[in-house]
């Protein structure tokens, strides 16, 4: 692999608050709930780290920022804006950075966005995940529709990007039902939707009830997979085809920092429970911070370094990387760039098999899934990635 391959899929940072309102019961994020935040004690870490890291990587041009969690909409602007007046002093960035934050509807409000989009926010995802209010009490949340709607329309007069989430393959969720509330959903002028479909983690409120039979009337693989298709269908109808597996967004729209990842680029993760892959000296690292707030706090303190592992990752490691997150993508991967990344190639009869049953489509030098592929795509990485 070349030293710079990760500049085929940019440069960014993730930033991570960990703090929510509440714990939704289907949520598996490293979220907690917290009474009092020392918000001085959390801006000296975040800077710290920001501080850090930009010393490793040099003035590499930085593509976009994310604040991820939790809650970040929780966060006050003026912290916002210091992290991002240092990030601006640490690396010089693109004309026309991303910076997005994500926010949910029992958060947001007129002032406050005023004050994000002051400090730089360019973009915001709002966790909006259903329409209608007896599945929102159902998932937990702590807003109703007509919040959610508001909320909407709060962002939209201070944002010009805006994006929001929706769950489905919910609880006795119909197909007509899921319709009508995608069609409620692309009325609302929306330029993006991250649609995923409901999963139940081990380890969470939901996870605990399915386990004891607690939790009916969900889909069965069967409907699940329609409800898939229907999704595919009716957002593409609509001029939101889908880009990578589970959003969809009008041309131009598109998650820049999603893409980064999607595209195997380098991103810096901070605070806890981030994650991180960073090209050094040749070699791409995958990076790790401890998922308790106040251990990855105290560790930024005591040694000047919030992570707690830095894994070299193998020639291997980094192809199945690629294929991972890239086949995700509607425009799906180079195989010369892959060749470059491992030293080897793809089995041409493995590729030849799965483009025969409709899965995969090579073309000059791009791989990528089918519709049909990318809906059972787990099973495609399995039959390319198989030794």
């Amino acid at each position: 692999m070349t030293a710079k391959d990760w500049q085929a899929g940019g440069f960014g940072l993730y930033i991570h608050w960990p703090y929510c309102l509440a714990k939704c019961p289907y949520c598996d994020f490293n979220s907690h709930v917290a009474t009092r935040v020392d918000t001085v004690r959390w801006q000296d870490a975040y800077l710290s780290e920001i501080r850090r890291i930009g010393a490793e990587t040099g003035p590499r041009t930085l593509n976009s920022v994310f604040f991820g969690g939790g809650t970040p909409s929780l966060m006050d602007a003026d912290l916002v804006a210091a992290i991002l007046d240092t990030v601006r002093g640490t690396w010089p960035h693109a004309n026309d950075m991303e910076v997005t934050l994500e926010a949910n509807p029992t958060s947001v409000e007129a002032g406050r966005f005023a004050g994000y989009r002051a400090a730089g926010v360019t973009r915001v995802s709002l966790g909006v995940q259903a329409l209608n209010d007896a599945d929102l009490r159902r998932l937990g949340r702590m807003h109703s529709a007509a919040e959610a709607h508001a909320a909407f329309e709060i962002a939209r007069r201070h944002f010009d990007r805006v994006s929001f989430d929706l769950i489905y393959a919910r609880q006795d969720q119909t197909a007509e039902d899921w319709q009508r509330e995608l069609r409620e959903a692309l009325a609302m002028s929306v330029d993006h939707l991250s649609l995923y479909q409901l999963t139940i983690e081990p380890g969470t409120a939901f996870g605990d009830r399915h386990g004891r039979g607690l939790l009916r009337g969900l889909p069965d693989d069967d409907r699940a997979a329609d409800l898939y298709a229907l999704t595919q269908e009716v957002c593409a109808a609509a001029g939101l085809p889908a880009y990578e597996v589970s959003n969809h967004a009008r041309p131009g729209a598109e998650s820049r920092h999603n893409l980064i990842y999607w595209r195997s680029g380098d991103y810096v993760g901070v605070g806890p429970g981030a994650h991180g892959r960073l090209t050094l000296n040749g070699t791409r690292w995958a990076t790790e911070t401890p998922h308790s707030p106040e251990a990855w706090l105290d560790k930024v303190a005591r040694t000047g370094s919030g992570e707690t592992d830095r894994q070299g990752l193998t020639a291997e490691d980094r192809g199945t990387e690629y294929l991972m997150m890239g086949l995700r993508l509607h425009e799906g991967v180079s195989l010369n760039r892959y060749r470059r990344i491992t030293g080897d190639a793809l089995d041409g009869n493995k590729i030849n098999e799965l483009q025969n049953m409709g899965l995969l489509c090579a073309k000059a030098d791009t791989l990528r899934a089918t519709e049909d592929g990318r809906a059972v795509l787990n099973a495609v990485l399995r039959t390319l990635l198989l030794r």
